[in-house]
């Protein structure tokens, strides 16, 4: 396989590109867009056989079961990172090892209902927070280590309204490709 096929793969909807100016219209289509994960994620998730739920999208890429679970423990992070930057000066966040998680036994079970579960629940209270930020709190930022730079809340929202959309992207390619990897 191509290195160029690899990366379609493994990015299927590209990167997250943050517009030069970040609208309303941006704001609500991506709190639109974590909203509805929770739900997506079952709907696509809840009749998969065992079998299936080990399909990877790509090579040497998660599982299905994988991809859900990390969903849970991404977007837990997520609303807590939100809560820090909204309640602390710019604070600098802590980054975990996502594929470290992503092979515990929480990550690999094929019991999906509690990483749904926790993703209902967090993305309500989210979509709650979220909605409730005036331009003001949009602005505040947090520091990300790895990267070695500030993120603010409104691009925040972005990038995981796309991680929601990739992950997305990905449980669909995997069901496409039928265990091909």
């Amino acid at each position: 396989m191509t290195t160029e096929a690899l990366q379609k793969l493994k990015y299927p909807i590209g990167t997250f590109k943050k517009p030069e100016l970040i609208t309303q219209d941006h704001i609500t289509s991506w709190i639109n867009d974590i909203e509805q994960l929770p739900s997506t994620l079952e709907a696509l998730t809840k009749s998969l056989t065992k079998e299936e739920l080990n399909w990877v999208y790509r090579p040497n890429g998660w599982t299905i079961k994988q991809v859900v679970h990390h969903c849970g423990d991404s977007h837990l992070n997520s609303i807590i990172r939100f809560k820090l930057a909204l309640t602390e000066d710019a604070p600098i966040i802590k980054p975990y090892l996502e594929n470290r998680w992503a092979e515990l036994p929480d990550s690999t079970d094929d019991d999906l209902s509690n990483s749904i579960t926790l993703l209902k629940g967090i993305h309500s209270k989210l979509t709650k927070l979220l909605k409730s930020l005036n331009n003001e709190e949009l602005k505040r930022e947090f520091i990300h280590p790895e990267h070695g730079k500030r993120f603010s809340l409104e691009e925040t929202i972005g990038i995981y309204a796309w991680h929601s959309n990739h992950h997305i992207a990905h449980i669909k390619q995997a069901l496409a490709h039928k265990g091909e990897f």
